[in-house]
Formats: C-alpha cells, sequence, structure tokens
C-alpha cells in the first residue's frame, strides 16, 4: 500500500468497470464539444459578442465535466483503461484547441501555446509511460494548473471591457508559468516511480555487504 501523501498511488488488479457508463459517457461528451467549441469561436471571429460568450459556456461546461467524470469514476468505480486513456486526450484536445485558436487571432503568443502544449501532451505521455508500475496522481499544483488554464481561457472568450484584459493576461501567464512548474514536478515524480519499480526488493533480514558501514 502507498504511504498517506505519496504523490504515487500503487496500480491495482481490481476487476475493472464496463466501458458503458456514465464516467465515459460524460468524457465522450467533452470529446464531442470540442469541434462544437472550435467552430464557435471561428464563426465569432473574436468580433461577435453572443457567440464568444457561447463558446465561453461550452467549453465552461466542457470544463465542468472533467471535474464530474472523474468524480462519478472513483465514486462508483466506472475506473476503466478507456477512461484512462480518452480522459486526459478530451482535457487536452479542449485546452490546445482554445491556445491554439488564440494564437492563430494573435490574442496568445506562439511561444506560450507550444510550451503549454508541449507540457499537457508531454505529462500525457508520461503517465502512459509508467502506468504499468502505477498511477501519477493529480497534484494541488496540478489541480490549480487547471483552474488558472480554465479561467484564464474563459476571460479569453469573453468580450471583456478593456480594463480587464490585463487580468485576463495576468491570469494567463500566472497559468503558464504553474504548467511549467507542475509539469518538472511530474517529470521528477514519473522518474522516481519508474526507479522504484526496477529496483529489487530485498527480503527482511538479508544484509547486504557494505549495509553495516564502513
Amino acid at each position: 500500500m502507498t504511504p498517506s501523501g505519496d504523490p504515487t498511488q500503487a496500480a491495482t488488479d481490481t476487476p475493472e468497470a464496463p466501458i458503458h457508463n456514465p464516467a465515459n459517457i460524460l468524457t465522450l461528451l467533452r470529446l464531442v464539444l470540442v469541434p462544437v467549441f472550435v467552430v464557435l469561436v471561428v464563426w465569432s471571429g473574436f468580433d461577435e459578442s453572443f457567440l464568444q460568450v457561447l463558446a465561453a459556456v461550452v467549453f465552461l461546461f466542457a470544463s465542468l465535466t472533467d471535474f464530474v467524470d472523474g468524480w462519478v469514476a472513483r465514486r462508483f468505480g466506472f475506473v476503466t483503461r478507456l477512461g484512462k486513456v480518452a480522459d486526459p486526450i478530451a482535457d487536452k484536445a479542449l485546452t490546445g484547441a482554445a491556445l491554439v485558436l488564440f494564437s492563430l487571432y494573435d490574442l496568445l503568443p506562439w511561444w506560450a501555446t507550444v510550451v503549454i502544449l508541449v507540457r499537457e501532451w508531454g505529462i500525457t505521455l508520461l503517465r502512459l509511460w509508467v502506468i504499468r508500475y502505477g498511477v501519477i496522481a493529480a497534484s494541488r499544483g496540478g489541480k490549480a494548473k487547471t483552474a488558472l488554464q480554465t479561467l484564464a481561457i474563459a476571460l479569453y472568450l469573453c468580450p471583456l471591457p478593456s480594463w480587464l484584459d490585463t487580468i485576463a493576461a495576468w491570469v494567463m501567464w500566472a497559468a503558464v508559468a504553474v504548467t511549467v512548474i507542475t509539469g518538472v514536478d511530474y517529470v521528477r515524480q514519473a522518474v522516481r516511480l519508474r526507479l522504484s519499480a526496477r529496483r529489487p526488493v530485498r527480503p527482511r533480514g538479508v544484509v547486504r555487504e557494505g549495509d553495516l558501514g564502513a
């Protein structure tokens, strides 16, 4: 059993839930909403207030399903391999689509979009790489990163008064900073998990040469 507070959680052999369950349906809904969101943003051209607000509502609703499907999966045991793979893909697709659109419309520098996307997809691939050894749990920093990204994107989507543009920009830069910092921390966790999985377990009572000191 993993000690309390450890950022990594050991994989379990519990039976997998059926693929067709509420958590996976919510994940699929989030994936379906991604092209809907993109169409609304492109249609608005960041020049039609109603469509911008509608796009923001769709984005926030899709982001909410991320929280709900995770809670449903844990609360009712609807954890599946499909969900573990599809859930982060849906999250990154939604966030990535928004950031790319911002850069295409010159609202956000391309370097910021690239930094966030490399971090997001890189950590997703890293989690898949070590999933057979354990699960890298979402940290408080990771949750703060998600909250900041969601807030920043929502602010960029909405037609705000000019005096709020600076606030939206500061929230976005905070999101970029926390995204990078938490990315480094997740890499550290993954390396530690991978190394601990490869380290042989020594039987109790067995003393190796050098264990008693010089």
